[in-house]
């Protein structure tokens, strides 16, 4: 049937007032705008499989993410975490790519806590109005002006973006608070206070990312599988592969273990996240400028 359908399409001659609509809902425009409708049809079970692994993995890389991008945002922990699965529903739809990065990222975190002034509603709106522009730069074709953009100028972008998040971190990495987050007044002011340093918080932060390190190289070294390998060894490195894909997730749980173990016998030497809102947010649109003032 629907090899029919497109040779209609090619031999039947669209009367002229007709052919820009015939055009507008025809399978190939359907297609473009909702390219799940192209590869829905052929999906295989096969490849569910492979998907469940990678959500997985992906999942529990991107929940401590989310909680730390939600800081660089200067934004609730919690509106990280829906930043970090939301804007999947929509690309299941619309995506066009299977490569492109979903959820918050460390530049879009430090470009939000330039506007949003700590306030959630603003967070909402701006990526309202950033989907709106999106949407309509798609519409017009206007996708090719990346073509013209330098690659030292993103270079340069990016390169500003990584030092101005890694010194950001430097203060809760030292447990230092009341530091402004413009950067210069950041710089001055955490080296003015460093004597105010904690040392609880300093220990864990860098077990942290020693733990971190080592489950990164502990990943390049897990040996490939082959079909005459032991039981014991193949489940070895399924273990190390395992624990390597989700140490994000396990070196959070871990620190969230030793900040438990010391609110229980009541002394606390770390400056913790703080209860997290539970559940959604209530739906509704997005508020108004008037609103947002």
């Amino acid at each position: 049937m629907s090899s029919s359908l497109k040779a209609m399409d090619r031999a039947t001659p669209w009367p002229p007032g007709l052919a820009p609509m015939a055009c507008c809902c025809s399978r190939a425009t359907l297609q473009k705008w909702l390219p799940i409708l192209a590869w829905l049809p052929d999906y295989s079970m096969q490849w569910l499989k492979m998907d469940l692994i990678a959500g997985l993995s992906v999942g529990l890389t991107v929940i401590p993410q989310a909680l730390a991008y939600a800081e660089v945002a200067g934004l609730p922990a919690q509106y990280g975490l829906y930043s970090a699965f939301m804007g999947c529903f929509v690309y299941l739809l619309l995506g066009t790519s299977r490569d492109v990065t979903l959820g918050p990222t460390a530049i879009m975190s430090l470009l939000v806590s330039s506007y949003t002034f700590h306030e959630p509603a603003y967070a909402v709106l701006l990526a309202f109005l950033s989907g709106c522009i999106q949407l309509a730069m798609s519409f017009l074709g206007l996708g090719i002006l990346l073509d013209f953009i330098s690659c030292p100028v993103i270079k340069g972008f990016t390169s500003a973006a990584a030092i101005t998040i890694a010194f950001g971190q430097i203060k809760n990495l030292l447990g230092l608070q009341h530091v402004p987050r413009q950067f210069f007044l950041q710089v001055y002011h955490t080296f003015r206070n460093i004597g105010q340093t904690r040392p609880g918080d300093v220990v864990l932060g860098m077990v942290c990312m020693l733990l971190l390190v080592m489950l990164k190289l502990m990943r390049g070294h897990v040996p490939p599988s082959y079909h005459d390998m032991p039981t014991s060894m193949r489940v070895s490195c399924g273990l190390v592969w395992t624990a390597s894909t989700a140490r994000n997730a396990l070196v959070v749980s871990f620190a969230a273990l030793i900040a438990y173990s010391f609110e229980v016998t009541g002394c606390q030497p770390f400056i913790l996240t703080g209860k997290i809102v539970e559940g959604l947010p209530p739906l509704q649109g997005p508020p108004s400028p008037q609103s947002s003032l």
